[in-house]
Formats: C-alpha cells, sequence, structure tokens
C-alpha cells in the first residue's frame, strides 16, 4: 500500500511537472505569433487570452500523453539508478506488478484524455472560429491604437487620437501600396470620420477633410500632389488569413458519429477514438524502455524512447490525411494501435524469450554431451 501510493504520487507530481514546462513552451510561441497579429492591428489585445484559453484543449490532447511518458520514464529510471528496483524485484514486485500499481492514475488519465479529445477540444477549437470570425467582421477602426500604425493588406493607417462614439479621428496619415498604376498614394489630413456601411460590407469607407494626397512612382521620382477639403477613402477590413476556415475538428464527436460515411469524418473520428490509447501505449512503452544498469544514468535511454513514443503520435496524427485521400481504410488507426501494443509487449517479455531460447539451447548441449 504505501509502495503504490509512493509511485503514483512520484508518477503524478512528475507529469504534473513536464506539463507544465511543455505547455509554457507551446503558449509561449503561440502568444509571440498572437502579439505579433495584435501589434499589426489585426486582433484585439483583449481576445488574446481568451482565444490561449480556447485552445488549451487543442494543446493537451497530445502533450497529455507524452508528459505521462516522460514522467514515467523518469521515475522507473531514478528507481533503477537508485537500485530501488533491485530491492523491490528481490520482495517479489516484478515490474509489471509494480506498474499495474498506478492503475487509478492510468485509468484517469485515460478517461481525461477521451473526454479532452472528444467532447472538450471540439468545444474549444469551435469557440476559437467563432472569436476569429467576430474579429473578421469587426471593423478595421475598432483595432486602431492612437498613435500606433496598424496594417491590412496593402495600407498603414496613423492616427493621434480617435473617438469610438462619434467615429472621428483626428491627425491621420494614411500610407497605401501597389496601386492598380503601379503608384504609392500618402494622404495626410487634420481629420477623418468613419461612414455608415453594412456589416457585411467587406470595405470600410472614410472622409478625410483637409488634407493633401500624394502620388508616387516606385520606379521614378515622379510624384503629384492634390490638396482637397474632403476626400473619401475605401478600406479593407482585417484580412481573412487571421482566420482558420471551418474544420472538421470544430463538429461535434455526436454529428460526426450521425454521418460517419465520408472519408473525412471517418479519419476524424478514428482520430479521436484512438488518441486516448496513447496512455495505455505510455505505460507499455515506459516499463521496458525505463530499465537502466546503476551506472549508466536514466537519462541514456530518454531521448530514444522519447522519438519511439512520438512516432506512435505522428503515425496516428499522419492517417488523418492518409484516410482523408482514401489511401487506407479507417481501420488502419486500429492496426497501429495494436502494432505499437505488440512491439511494446515484445519489449516487455523479449528477456524472459531471450532466457528460454538460451535454456533450451543449453539443455540440448547437455543431451547431446
Amino acid at each position: 500500500m504505501i509502495l503504490r501510493r509512493y509511485v503514483s504520487q512520484q508518477v503524478a507530481t512528475t507529469t504534473a511537472i513536464v506539463l507544465f514546462f511543455l505547455m509554457t513552451l507551446m503558449l509561449g510561441g503561440r502568444l509571440i505569433r498572437y502579439f505579433g497579429i495584435a501589434a499589426e492591428g489585426r486582433l484585439d489585445v483583449g481576445l488574446l487570452f481568451l482565444i490561449i484559453g480556447y485552445n488549451l484543449p487543442a494543446f493537451l490532447e497530445l502533450i497529455l500523453p507524452l508528459s505521462f511518458f516522460v514522467a514515467l520514464m523518469l521515475v522507473f529510471g531514478r528507481m533503477y539508478v537508485d537500485n530501488e528496483m533491485s530491492i523491490i524485484n528481490s520482495s517479489g514486485i516484478s515490474r509489471g506488478q509494480l506498474a499495474t500499481m498506478i492503475t487509478p492514475l492510468i485509468l484517469g488519465l485515460f478517461i481525461l484524455q477521451f473526454v479532452l479529445t472528444l467532447w472538450i477540444k471540439p468545444w474549444g477549437v469551435l469557440q476559437t472560429e467563432q472569436i476569429w470570425q467576430r474579429q473578421a467582421l469587426t471593423s478595421a477602426l475598432d483595432l486602431i491604437k492612437p498613435q500606433t500604425f496598424i496594417n491590412s493588406q496593402n495600407y498603414h493607417l496613423y492616427v493621434g487620437s480617435f473617438d469610438k462614439k462619434q467615429r472621428a479621428l483626428q491627425d491621420v496619415y494614411l500610407i497605401q501600396r501597389n496601386l492598380n498604376d503601379g503608384k504609392d498614394m500618402i494622404v495626410m489630413a487634420k481629420s477623418a470620420k468613419q461612414v455608415q456601411t453594412s456589416e457585411d460590407d467587406p470595405m470600410t469607407q472614410l472622409d478625410l477633410f483637409e488634407g493633401r494626397r500624394y502620388e508616387i512612382g516606385t520606379n521614378n521620382q515622379v510624384y503629384n500632389q492634390v490638396s482637397f477639403e474632403s476626400y473619401r477613402i475605401s478600406l479593407a477590413k482585417p484580412p481573412s488569413e487571421t482566420l482558420e476556415e471551418a474544420r472538421i475538428e470544430t463538429v461535434t464527436t455526436k454529428k460526426l458519429l450521425e454521418n460517419s460515411t465520408a472519408p473525412m469524418v471517418q479519419a476524424e473520428l478514428g482520430y479521436r477514438f484512438s488518441l486516448p490509447f496513447l496512455i495505455i501505449i505510455a505505460v507499455m512503452l515506459a516499463v521496458p524502455l525505463a530499465q537502466v544498469q546503476p551506472r549508466q544514468g536514466r537519462w541514456l535511454r530518454l531521448l530514444p524512447a522519447i522519438l519511439i513514443f512520438v512516432s506512435c503520435a505522428i503515425s496516428i496524427i499522419s492517417l488523418k490525411t492518409a484516410i482523408t485521400k482514401q489511401k487506407v481504410t479507417v481501420f488502419a488507426y486500429a492496426w497501429v494501435v495494436l502494432g505499437f501494443m505488440i512491439f511494446a509487449l515484445y519489449l516487455n517479455w523479449q528477456g524472459w524469450f531471450k532466457q528460454r531460447i538460451r535454456y533450451r539451447s543449453q539443455s540440448q548441449q547437455r543431451g547431446q554431451a
């Protein structure tokens, strides 16, 4: 009982630490990307952490099994290096029995992975898609921050101050590149005001007052200058390239099961039902791969073991494209999962097989003698 609690606590704690570390790395890269979009004026900063929160389930569905596998490798490897495993084995507890002691933890993570993949992740992706769609319909002026350039497609806009209630701008500078005649346009105005248009209109219209307009050729130094009292321009709304089209990942598992004949739907369903088995495969692989000699160190097999486990995850992920293109059937998921399980069983029993073969060869040699 004490040993079971000790092993479970060690594995659970190490899993949480590894999970936190990997999540920090993943979120750091995604935050940098979103901050870049926000700095260009294509995303409201207030939505940053909301989008990150909805994306967490998509990160966790692959990071959680990997964190659990790395934790098992570290805990079991340390037990081998510190000779704890030798003491446990000498007391009549095999490494397989030691793994069964953490069955409640394995079952809990399996259920969590199952719920995460089948329900929580599609919901989070759907919420993210809806935020991006609402952001795409937002007027370009709603993203303006005074004294900051915003970029959208081929124009750059700078305003000194902005009254959102009146939709009025002061000290406007607009740079529009690559016009139809191959020229760049620079417009400076003392003030501007937005023209009311429908929400479905892909353009935002501005009336500029008391300013000047310059047209500059890109291949020469000739330019045209025009002064104006009032001038209307049209600006494109934030580009759709910041959006991700509605994908099958946003569809609930229930709806996919109702229409499971399409290859794309079968690929997504197989992917969702296969990922939870990575938790089982992690245990089956970690038990034999973590075994090291006391002087070898527990880091010796960590990198090769991670590559083996990651190859399993990559195989499952790559099947989505192959099944969608009808190169293989949906049963390929079962073959991949069973294949890695059989490979893990071989790693667990290879010592016993070698011992039996050696014993039989020695018995035959004694009989011939």
